[in-house]
């Protein structure tokens, strides 16, 4: 990502990504136990660059 498009993504916007496309993810060993705990959301511009390397390696 940092090479093609000059943008760092954290596992978490590729999970996010991950889901809106349909692949199923594992359980998330280390959730918070907070009920209203927040979550950064991925910014549009990084989810077309994650989207693209997904559609990349054959995974969507």
């Amino acid at each position: 990502m940092l090479e093609k498009h000059g943008l760092q993504v954290t596992n978490l916007y590729i999970a996010q990504v991950k889901k809106k496309c349909g692949i199923i993810e594992r359980e998330n060993y280390n959730k918070s136990q907070k009920e209203d705990a927040k979550q950064p959301q991925c910014p549009k511009d990084k989810e077309k660059a994650i989207r693209d390397a997904l559609k990349h390696f054959g995974m969507v």
